[in-house]
């Protein structure tokens, strides 16, 4: 089959995942198609989301519709997308594989203007792609590349980045080089013949006799044992173990439980002095959620974040850091609550003077017993003020809490989003949506030194990016907030990758969010004219 030329990275990855594909698919093909240059291909499924943050979009402020049909079906809840009954063809010579899938997908939004559809959807190993054809205005530009693949051995979860193409046809320029959802590509119509040559049963022990060297099996199968541990094979060794849990499980299981038990001794040192009592201070580290930041300075709200009270904002629209914190400790019981000091305002949607969207977080509060709390915080919209909202359920791993020089410090704290806070964004986010994730670091004495890194502070702390590094910036400058409270307004830059960005040029001029009462606060956007 073709497939667009644009794109000829010919990824080692991909080399290696081919031959594992042609390990099980190409068993079947018999004695007289194993020494063929192409092997034909059928009965598989792609998944794929095209990215989450813009479903919720279109259902959302767009409040359009994602129609599949031919073949292609959505998940429950607004989730991703499967194309079937791919086909196309194994190349054992290049060791990669093409394949097309069935059906269409249509996006329309009457509200924001467009009617999108997208077919023959296409994934090609050798290029690291996925095309499909789109039609926009009623013309069709064939095999448009939407995204480039991290392709993977296994072909499961493979991370896909948004090209220059995906973010014209999806209306946001800061779509390019965007994280897109993950990728899965797998065979649901296994062959027929399932035992018809012994190369299957060889097939299966390839991968795990990969870790020894040189499998001896292997050579049954001319196209498939070629395909496993050619030479090509062995720049993927790294991803090549990873499918076989078999051996990748065996070698790794001890090394972490023997790494944990001298973890734990020390743990039980550490938490035996800390014992019980009230929190001397500490910061609470969040970014809320990365897309919403992007959206509100450099998106359609086309507003600014204030920090104030003691909050403190990265430099580059980055992570919010929240301090002087109160609260109690039990390391025993492995409890926590801590309130934290500050407040945020996102500001957007100015018309005459008037700001639609006006949105402020003060009294965050962190509560963890057992490795799972909450995040709550006051929420004032439009002038109207809810407290103690939920807005987040929270994970945090490990669930014991150790302190070590006094000072208890938990990053990389999962928040989900609940649905009070979902209702307090507006309704974009559905509850569940996963939101930054929290870094904590209390002091349990008031000489405790507090770890560099773990916040940003007003009078020049530093902040943890939001993945958890060690690389800190400097909290002055623009974005820092003091007693005032300044402005977090910074341009440039679109939607990074890790986070769910609301399509600018899609949105136009129309604040959409939708206004919700109830338990929760409310997001009360009101609804801009449409300029012509």
């Amino acid at each position: 089959m073709s497939s667009s030329p644009r794109r000829t990275t010919a990824l080692a990855a991909a080399v290696a995942t081919a031959a594992a594909l042609g390990a099980t698919a190409l068993a079947t093909a018999g004695a007289t198609t194993a020494s063929a240059a192409e092997v034909p291909l059928s009965g598989y499924e792609l998944t794929w989301g095209i990215k989450q943050s813009y479903r919720s979009y279109v259902t959302g402020f767009a409040q359009g519709t994602f129609t599949p049909a031919q073949g292609a079906s959505q998940a429950a809840g607004n989730g991703a997308f499967t194309f079937t009954e791919g086909t196309g063809t194994y190349d054992s010579t290049a060791h990669t594989l093409g394949l097309a899938f069935k059906g269409r997908l249509a996006i329309v939004s009457r509200l924001h203007g467009f009617s999108i559809t997208l077919s023959d959807v296409r994934f090609d190993s050798a290029a690291a792609e996925i095309t499909a054809d789109v039609t926009r205005g009623g013309t069709t530009t064939e095999d448009v590349p939407l995204a480039d693949v991290t392709v993977t051995r296994a072909m499961t979860d493979m991370a896909t980045t948004l090209t220059e193409e995906a973010a014209e046809v999806f209306g946001s320029a800061g779509y390019k080089g965007a994280a897109g959802d993950p990728l899965t590509v797998v065979q649901k119509t296994p062959p027929t013949p399932t035992p018809t040559p012994t190369g299957t049963p060889t097939a299966t022990p390839t991968p795990t006799a990969t870790p020894t060297g040189t499998p001896s099996p292997t050579a049954t199968a001319s196209p498939t044992a070629t395909a496993g541990p050619t030479s090509t094979a062995g720049p993927t060794a790294s991803t090549g173990p990873d499918p076989t849990a078999t051996a990748t499980a065996t070698s790794t299981g001890p090394a972490p439980t023997a790494s944990s038990t001298p973890g734990a001794s020390a743990t039980a040192t550490t938490e035996a002095p800390a014992g019980r009592g009230d929190i001397a201070g500490g910061t609470l580290a969040w970014g809320v959620k990365e897309s919403f930041r992007t959206y509100v300075v450099d998106g359609a709200a086309q507003g600014r974040i204030t920090v104030s009270g003691g909050a403190a904002q990265a430099p580059g629209n980055g992570v919010f850091t929240f301090s002087d914190a109160t609260g109690s400790y039990d390391t025993g019981a492995d409890t926590l609550e801590a309130a934290f000091a500050g407040s945020v305002n996102f500001k957007g949607h100015e018309e005459n003077g008037t700001y639609g969207l006006d949105l402020t977080l003060a009294g965050v509060e962190a509560t963890l017993d057992g490795g799972t709390g909450e995040l709550t915080a006051d929420v004032t919209s439009l002038g109207r003020t809810t407290r103690d909202v939920v807005l987040a359920d929270l994970t945090a791993r490990p669930a014991e809490l150790s302190a070590e020089d006094d000072v208890i410090a938990v990053d990389g704290v999962a928040a989900k989003l609940t649905a009070a806070g979902s209702r307090a964004f507006g309704g974009f986010y559905p509850a569940g949506t996963a939101l930054d994730p929290v870094d904590l670091a209390v002091a349990l004495t008031d000489g405790a030194a507090l770890p560099p890194g773990g916040g940003a502070s007003p009078s020049g702390g530093t902040t943890r990016p939001a993945d958890g590094g060690s690389g800190g910036v400097t909290a002055g400058g623009g974005t820092t907030g003091g007693s005032g409270g300044t402005t977090g307004m910074v341009t440039g830059g679109g939607l990074a990758a890790t986070g769910a960005g609301v399509p600018v040029a899609a949105l136009g001029t129309a604040a959409a969010v939708t206004s919700a009462a109830g338990a929760g606060a409310v997001l009360a956007v009101r609804r801009r004219r449409t300029q012509a």
